[in-house]
């Protein structure tokens, strides 16, 4: 890799297929936020690991063909690629079951990758892929070089503990959690109960700069310096819910990244996750200067700011 290419955001994790009722899809949150930063033309991209086998060689073809950077994907001779069985249940809640000792588990450090890292502005990473001790201490090693670090909380059974949560909380400049979550690891500190007391507990302990709290269909909340911002979620008529969560942090960074204030941020963002939960899959395709123009009656009220 030259010294000079530069990719603005990297996303560090988790490649893989989801297989879903109707059929495989390319997966892993990490490669979803990258898809729809593509979307919105922020260039960003993946390092992973896939195994040398059809699914990886498929994975490969897929992504490219979605211009998604696979320049940093690293291939493993003995581990499998990845396969997550995702079921749908009632309500559209996903439920996924995945598989253990992959190919992503084992991706490793290099230079080339300090590199990529050190000259990106974002660099975002999930607390799946400190399952393994191998791909945790890769995330570990890249951390220093990162300028704006991006956790993605994900937390699957039995794959965290608090330990690595705080730890990764730590490391973070920003960090993007569903109200489960929120509640989750705050409760770990706090017998605190309102959103807004949570997300500033999680803020002040671990000095973040921003906070983004997703809220199902009750919409989001992110709290940047002192001010929160709070959207109301938008009614739809829901094909699945896979991938809205990444799709929503991608736009927040992509606006973030355009210098957009927090509100235009949300609005955005909560509009461009509401359309993927129209559509089937986490990556449908999508104008992005459409997103914008969606939803005019429904967010017809701006989202609120308070302090």
């Amino acid at each position: 890799m030259s010294d000079t290419k530069h990719y603005p955001v990297v996303c560090f994790g988790e490649t893989l297929w989801d297989m879903l009722p109707t059929g495989k899809q390319a997966g892993g949150a990490p490669m979803n936020v990258a898809y729809h930063l593509q979307k919105l033309g922020k260039s960003p991209a993946v390092i992973s690991k896939i195994g040398y086998d059809e699914l990886g060689k498929q994975l490969i073809e897929t992504l490219e063909a979605k211009n998604i950077c696979t320049e940093f994907f690293q291939m493993d001779e003995s581990k499998p690629t990845s396969t997550v069985q995702a079921e749908i249940k009632d309500g559209h809640e996903v439920v996924y079951t995945i598989l253990n000792n992959v190919a992503w588990d084992y991706i490793g450090y290099n230079e080339e990758l300090a590199t990529l890292v050190s000259n990106a502005d974002y660099f975002v990473f999930g607390s799946l892929a400190t399952r393994s001790r191998q791909t945790r201490d890769t995330l570990l090693k890249l951390l220093p070089f990162a300028k704006n670090k991006v956790l993605d909380i994900n937390l699957r059974p039995p794959f965290y503990n608090r330990n690595t949560i705080e730890m990764l909380l730590t490391h973070a400049n920003m960090v993007k959690l569903n109200l489960a979550e929120l509640e989750l690891i705050t409760g770990w500190f706090s017998p605190l109960t309102s959103e807004t007391e949570r997300i500033q507990l999680l803020k002040n302990r671990f000095a973040l700069d921003m906070v983004v709290v997703t809220r199902g269909a009750k919409g989001a909340i992110v709290c940047k310096g002192d001010a929160f911002a709070t959207c109301k979620g938008i009614p739809v008529t829901v094909a699945d819910t896979v991938g809205s969560g990444d799709a929503f942090l991608a736009a927040i960074i992509a606006k973030t990244m355009e210098g957009a204030a927090i509100e235009e941020a949300l609005q955005f963002a909560n509009k461009l996750a509401a359309y993927v939960t129209t559509q089937k899959g986490a990556c449908p395709d999508y104008n992005a200067n459409g997103i914008s123009n969606l939803f005019a009656e429904e967010t017809a009220q701006p989202p609120v700011t308070h302090s």
